[in-house]
């Protein structure tokens, strides 16, 4: 039966391969963005689709919310201000954003009787815990001004279930990567920047030494998760966060490796681009590697890319888009 699913930040990265998905699964969507970091040309050619509606607002304004809210069955909340250095630069922004903005979130999804609100955590949460693999219930200090927003989201909605009764699932999303991943600007993720700079004949700087590892995780595996979460009619499944990864790690020194060999199918002379190393990067954990069991046991989550498998569709993707 289709649904009417609210995605807020749907024009970015993540949001508009919601968009996409959910769409061509016969649902009616809502996206919310304010193109503060969310691009139209990743949503453009969805305006014609009678299922799509886009409302140009603002999560920090309680009235686009209330206005986005209305009459939906379920909200994926993916708008916020990522990266860990923009935060450093301008703390009080992420805040207003990604604390004042999730909070005028989950009152209009509580008032407009939404059935369930799922977002996306971060994998920052983990902050200086040297655990690995990440586990939910271990958690460590917050490192930046991001990771204390995305930790704040995970109390407010355990509040909103247990005060209010609304149903939450938080996304504790690992690096993820994939089509439509913005290679330009000062915050770009590793992945497409690093692509976008080996096409252009350009070396790569990695911060430090290259031997910092992430759980890098394919935008389709994101997509899984969000529709597990949406859908689960285990009780024991809700009102609780879990990480969104594949359950492995790789070096940013193997990721320069394979981006290499990948985008050399295209053009072979990438193969010789030297890398750079720079300084390591404030804020930055040094191992990122997510236990995936509990997502296994209690949402019957299987991921369907490896990292190598999403790179591939990944360079396929920006060979045809970027150069």
């Amino acid at each position: 039966m289709s649904k009417t699913i609210l995605i807020t930040g749907g024009a970015g990265f993540i949001g508009s391969n919601l968009c996409d998905y959910f769409l061509s699964k016969g649902n009616r969507v809502i996206c919310l963005d304010n193109f503060a970091t969310g691009h139209r040309h990743n949503i453009d050619y969805l305006l014609v689709n009678k299922n799509f509606q886009l409302i140009e607002g603002d999560i920090r304004n309680s009235e686009d919310c209330k206005k986005a809210v209305n009459g939906v069955d379920y909200v994926l909340h993916q708008a916020a201000l990522g990266s860990v250095p923009r935060s450093i630069v301008d703390p009080i922004t992420s805040n207003d954003v990604n604390i004042s903005g999730f909070l005028n979130m989950l009152v209009a999804s509580r008032d407009a009787g939404v059935k369930r609100f799922v977002y996306a955590a971060s994998s920052s949460t983990y902050g200086d815990s040297e655990n690995l693999p990440k586990v939910e219930n271990i958690i460590g200090k917050p490192l930046s001004p991001y990771a204390i927003t995305k930790y704040v989201n995970e109390l407010y909605a355990e509040i909103f279930s247990k005060t209010y009764g609304l149903e939450t699932i938080g996304l504790r999303y690992f690096n993820v990567f994939g089509r439509k991943q913005d290679p330009n600007g000062a915050y770009a993720a590793v992945i497409p920047k690093f692509v976008l700079q080996l096409l252009k004949g350009e070396s790569p700087v990695i911060n430090g030494d290259g031997n910092y590892s992430r759980d890098f995780t394919y935008i389709d595996n994101v997509i899984q998760m969000n529709e597990l979460a949406m859908e689960t009619q285990n009780p024991d499944a809700i009102n609780t966060v879990y990480n969104t990864a594949f359950g492995d790690r790789t070096t940013l020194n193997d990721l320069v490796f394979y981006l290499k060999e990948y985008l050399s199918e295209f053009d072979k002379s990438i193969k010789d681009i030297q890398v750079i190393h720079g300084p390591n990067r404030i804020g930055d954990i040094p191992h990122s590697l997510a236990s995936i069991e509990k997502a296994k046991r209690l949402l019957n989550y299987n991921p369907k890319f490896s990292f190598n498998e999403g790179l591939k569709e990944a360079v396929k993707w920006y060979w045809g888009n970027l150069k």
